[in-house]
């Protein structure tokens, strides 16, 4: 019975030390400077512009792939354009789960290319233009028009690299460079057939 007694003080002092040592370590957490807290909090201007941009550029890349479905002549091309849809659907929502753990304004949904702000965006004109083609001509339209597209997120994944603070925002314009990259290859290859 004393052993029972003497286990159970002990164990309620360690869950107090546990307790009390869990305060403590969020009380640090808070003092910490942010270059040692979750890489999602850590981040700078050029990791926002980073995210919204992709946002924005990656969602036109998801419109432009949708209309392969059903409009694209070579079944290469539907495949590509699933592939790209597939990739930066996840991508699209993992930049807009940053902007709100950044406390950032969300990116504007729905831009074009008219202002000429952002590398590789599509005019309303061209994705009109890309929506009433089919065949062939769509597959020579989508593949010129997501090959420029996806030049311009190549180069807004090296500015963030050069410009950016978080490590994961980093990683992923790693992984953009070299998908898309790969992705650009492939394109080139099936419009010199």
């Amino acid at each position: 019975m004393k052993r029972t007694r003497v286990r159970a003080a002990a164990l309620g002092a360690i869950a107090s030390l546990s307790l009390l040592a869990g305060c403590g370590t969020a009380q640090e957490a808070q003092q910490q400077p942010a270059s040692t807290q979750a890489p999602a909090k850590h981040h700078d201007e050029a990791d926002v512009s980073f995210a919204r941009g992709m946002v924005v550029h990656h969602q036109q890349a998801v419109e432009m792939s949708r209309l392969a479905a059903d409009r694209a002549g070579s079944p290469q091309v539907r495949e590509l354009a699933e592939q790209i849809e597939a990739a930066q659907g996840p991508e699209i929502e993992r930049l807009e789960g940053w902007l709100r753990d950044w406390g950032a304004a969300p990116a504007q949904h729905g831009g074009h290319g008219e202002d000429g702000q952002m590398h590789g965006m599509m005019s309303a004109e061209q994705l009109h233009g890309l929506s009433r083609a089919s065949g062939a001509d769509f597959d020579r339209r989508f593949l010129s028009m997501m090959i420029e597209h996806h030049e311009g997120a190549v180069r807004m994944a090296r500015t963030e690299l050069d410009s950016g603070a978080s490590p994961e925002a980093k990683r992923l314009a790693q992984g953009i460079i070299d998908t898309q990259q790969a992705e650009i290859d492939t394109m080139r290859g099936l419009l010199a057939r």
